[in-house]
């Protein structure tokens, strides 16, 4: 069942809000230097299976059996696969192109959410919408140019990663009201390390990672369970319209760890597809917040 509401504090909510953005852009960035060595399907099941444990320590022993207690399985269970797949295909096009370009394009997400809502949620899909979803493609367009030097392969492991990020945040959407976060959270957890242990008989011969590496695979389930774990407290804390605009923040953390990490600036035609994705985002949040004051 859902937890009982707590106070808002929208100040605290978007401070957490962004530090949890912060952790996905180190999760990011951490993944795409480890995909140099590693395969991705054991990168990805060591995300998941350390925020399992994560879960099991520290939330476990608390909820017991209320967190898997639920009454919509299936759907958890898909709504988990279509973030781990969200997560595979991310890293897929991390390895290939640079971390703000990769990290632009899975932006899109929020913008396909908006073309899904009309059939999979009931919602009224206006002609902003419309818009906004419209100047995010071409923004992609942008970034992915015919003649441009990003690796086509890479875009388009990124838009698969936009859009299984979509399906994701549909059904955020739907369980968000009948299900208790932790619970959401767990079965992320559950389910990708049970759909990735499947992979580690094929990849888990070429497994030999040295100490350094071996903390920074750990640390990837830290960046994804803690990341997630705050950005729940954040919703909590304060509502999805006054949050969903410091969203794209974490572009800033990618190009920035780009640059610092990886010494890539991107070219200004990406820089202008990145700001017009952003820009479209925006557009798209700010209005939404706007119907949200006034319905």
């Amino acid at each position: 069942m859902p937890p009982a509401p707590i106070a808002q504090h929208p100040l605290r909510g978007i401070l957490l809000f962004m530090l949890a953005l912060m952790l996905f852009a180190l999760l990011d960035a951490t993944s795409k230097h480890l995909t140099v060595d590693f395969a991705v399907p054991l990168l990805v099941w060591a995300r998941y299976a350390l925020h399992f444990v994560i879960m099991l320590v520290f939330v476990g022993p608390s909820m017991r059996l209320q967190l898997v207690r639920t009454d919509n399985l299936s759907l958890q269970v898909v709504r988990a696969l279509a973030l781990v797949g969200t997560t595979g295909f991310a890293m897929m096009a991390f390895r290939t192109m640079p971390l703000a370009e990769a990290t632009a394009v899975l932006f899109l997400a929020p913008l396909l959410v908006t073309l899904l809502a009309g059939p999979f949620l009931r919602e009224r899909v206006g002609a902003g919408r419309w818009a906004a979803a419209i100047v995010g493609f071409a923004g992609v367009l942008l970034i992915a140019r015919p003649g441009g030097a990003l690796n086509p392969a890479g875009t388009l492991w990124a838009l698969a990663g936009a859009a299984c990020y979509a399906v994701y945040q549909i059904l955020t959407r739907r369980l968000s009201h009948a299900e208790h976060p932790l619970t959401l959270l767990f079965y992320t957890a559950l389910v990708g390390t049970a759909a990735m242990s499947l992979a580690l008989p094929w990849f888990w011969f070429e497994f030999s990672p040295s100490p350094l590496q071996w903390l920074m695979i750990a640390s990837l389930g830290f960046y994804g369970g803690v990341g997630h774990f705050i950005l729940i407290r954040a919703f909590r804390l304060a509502p999805a319209s006054t949050l969903t605009p410091f969203g794209y923040t974490q572009l800033i953390w990618a190009g920035l760890l780009g640059w610092l990490v990886y010494g890539h600036v991107p070219d200004a035609m990406s820089a202008a597809g990145m700001a017009v994705i952003a820009a479209a985002g925006l557009w798209l949040a700010l209005g939404e917040r706007q119907a949200g004051a006034t319905g």
